[in-house]
């Protein structure tokens, strides 16, 4: 056995990353989680697997109509609309729309393919971490465990969430990243930490912020452990050593500005309350101890109470691992503020979802903190990474009696023991949509039988159940015709025929055109001026759409008229004064507010900024090579 001290530095492998072949072994493995998605048909059943395609199904809608990264959601709640991708990180989406518009991949086909990509690039991201940190073996028995973990199987298959999957990628690669950017400062190693932190904040806002906490008391620990020496901390070095990932992840903010601050600056014109009270209220959501080891599977969803039909089981495998993977692995030295950080945050995650736990989510301040998860349990994906990281750990490369050159007896009795503690949980219940083939009568069916999709802004009194949108639809359906979108969401019911004459020109998702006029009422058929006459839209009021007087039938802007919510019911819908001048045309569109301005500058200076600097460091390298 290689004998190594207790201050080895790891990795041990100068091999590239790409030419490692533990790295392809680790993707090789990944092949029986992949697997069930390969199954046919889609599994509709599974708690978000619909919402997905239906998120997908609009971003369609939108691309269809040019809008490059969409904001607005024209048919959810009814048809209303809701502002769903300026709240909801989209990079998942982005690629399931790739392989839709581009690759001719049906909805569902997408959403499983990225599914697939998901636990594939989430085993090569925590490999190459875990590699770096420990060397290839611990890199290999870290990524399986990550892969395999039961909580991240339930993410997969039961829940459904696609978000949440992709976001399993970037957890590793922003550890690594930033690990880089303390132990190795480089220029590259804050563009790798600012394209990771960037994707997490694209990908999944929820666990973005459930994670950066992690990833500061991770920093800050290297940092301290870096800079003590002889008992004594030198403040000033350690300021300037913070420079390097402070830049990282600050770029990865500033690339993914055009999402986030919007969506920070803008929550408040959103009904959260329909998010986190009823049936989504926490405090029916805490686990008991003895479900995180139980071995019970179902496909149900979270219910109260210990009989929950949601599976929270960490597993025997991933405690077990970790456990001895930590022990195993404190006598080095220069691991253990990881094992520290991976043991206090893993424990620490899962006990926060934890019924004994309960009052601190009362607690303020702290409660706001803890209720950001919506469910005590949304914690859990932290206690699967810091567990897998000291899993991997059970495989030093001294452990194994060689330098991980190869695949070993032991290395293969552990890697079958991973896969196969697991193997009965790789499967996926396909069954038939139950509202019809994708489309928006099927939509209309799932917002109202399964009360989903129904998102109201902040101006809407009351939620609605049904709209003339969604009976239009299902007429069409009914009557066997193609489902096509509306023409017009002006509601004609609130027109005054009498005095008011209106038509839609133009109509898409993000925009409609109008012809108005206006009548006296003394000179039937003449249009005249009347200032008090309105027209009412069928979308929730929201700020970023705006209303102009064209000078013409698809003419130039003329004249900015306010938008304004309407007063009367409880559907907050936008209204659009008809100016007194006879008649003309009015274009609706929803645009850009101060904060989406904002934040697409933000994001194409810092990626111009990074682009500058992957040439400049490309450069420097041939020049160190030459």
């Amino acid at each position: 056995m290689n004998e190594a001290s207790p201050n080895t530095q790891y990795p041990i492998s100068n091999t590239p990353l790409l030419r490692d072949g533990f790295l392809w072994l680790t993707l090789a493995l990944t092949i029986f989680a992949v697997a069930p998605f390969a199954k046919p048909g889609y599994f509709w059943g599974a708690n978000d697997a619909r919402h997905h395609v239906y998120f997908l199904f609009e971003f369609d809608r939108l691309w269809q109509d040019g809008v490059w990264w969409p904001r607005w959601s024209p048919d959810f709640a009814f048809g209303y609309g809701y502002p769903f991708f300026n709240i909801y990180g989209p990079f998942s989406h982005f690629l399931a729309e790739i392989l839709h518009y581009f690759g001719k991949f049906d909805f569902t086909q997408s959403v499983e393919i990225v599914f697939g990509l998901s636990i594939v690039a989430s085993a090569g991201a925590m490999y190459g971490y875990v590699r770096s940190l420990a060397g290839r073996t611990a890199g290999l028995l870290a990524a399986l465990v990550y892969t395999y973990a039961p909580y991240h199987l339930l993410v997969l298959y039961v829940r459904g969430n696609l978000a949440e999957s992709m976001a399993f990628v970037w957890l590793p690669l922003c550890l690594w990243s930033l690990r880089a950017c303390v132990r190795r400062p480089s220029l590259w190693a804050v563009i790798g930490a600012a394209i990771a932190y960037a994707g997490l904040v694209l990908t999944s806002n929820l666990v973005w912020v459930l994670f950066t906490p992690v990833l500061m008391l991770y920093i800050l620990v290297l940092l301290l452990w870096q800079e003590i020496g002889d008992w004594r901390l030198e403040i000033g070095r350690l300021l300037w050593r913070a420079l390097t990932p402070l830049a990282g992840a600050g770029a990865g903010l500033g690339l993914s500005a055009i999402f986030w601050l919007p969506m920070l600056l803008e929550r408040g014109y959103v009904r959260v309350d329909q998010w986190f009270d009823g049936r989504y209220n926490f405090r029916d959501d805490f686990v008991y101890f003895f479900q995180f080891l139980s071995p019970r599977w179902d496909f149900g969803v979270s219910l109260p109470g210990p009989n929950d039909t949601l599976n929270f089981q960490i597993g025997p495998v991933l405690l077990l691992f970790a456990l001895l993977g930590g022990l195993a692995a404190w006598r080095q030295r220069n691991l253990r503020p990881e094992i520290a950080v991976f043991a206090v945050t893993g424990l620490g995650a899962a006990a926060l979802g934890l019924t004994f736990f309960a009052p601190l989510w009362d607690w303020p301040l702290v409660g706001a903190i803890l209720q950001s998860a919506q469910f005590p349990w949304r914690w859990l994906p932290i206690t699967v990474v810091a567990f897998s990281v000291l899993a991997g750990l059970l495989l030093l490369p001294e452990e194994m009696g060689e330098e991980s050159r190869g695949l070993s007896l032991p290395l293969f009795v552990v890697l079958a023991v991973v896969i196969l503690s697991s193997y009965p949980l790789l499967q996926v219940q396909t069954v038939p949509p139950a509202e019809g083939p994708v489309g928006l009568a099927a939509l209309m069916r799932f917002e109202r039988d399964a009360d989903e999709m129904t998102g109201s802004t902040a101006w809407v009194k009351k939620i609605p159940t049904w709209s003339p949108m969604a009976e239009y639809y299902i007429n069409l359906d009914k009557a066997g015709q193609p489902v096509t979108p509306v023409t017009s969401k002006v509601d004609y019911e609130a027109v005054d025929y009498s005095t008011l004459a209106v038509g839609s020109v133009a109509h898409s998702t993000v925009m409609e055109e109008v012809y108005f006029c206006t009548d006296p009422g003394d000179r039937p058929g003449v249009c005249g001026a009347r200032a008090d006459q309105r027209i009412v839209f069928n979308h929730f009021y929201y700020p970023g759409w705006r209303a102009w007087l064209l000078d013409g039938e698809h003419g130039q802007p003329q004249q900015e008229l306010p938008v304004i919510p309407e007063s009367e019911g409880t559907l907050g819908r936008m209204t659009v004064a008809v100016p007194a001048t006879g008649e003309g045309f009015i274009l609706l569109r929803y645009g850009d507010t101060l904060p989406r301005v904002i934040g697409q500058w933000v994001s194409l200076a810092t990626l111009l900024l990074l682009l500058v600097g992957i040439a400049f460091a490309i450069k420097r390298r041939k020049a160190d090579a030459d």
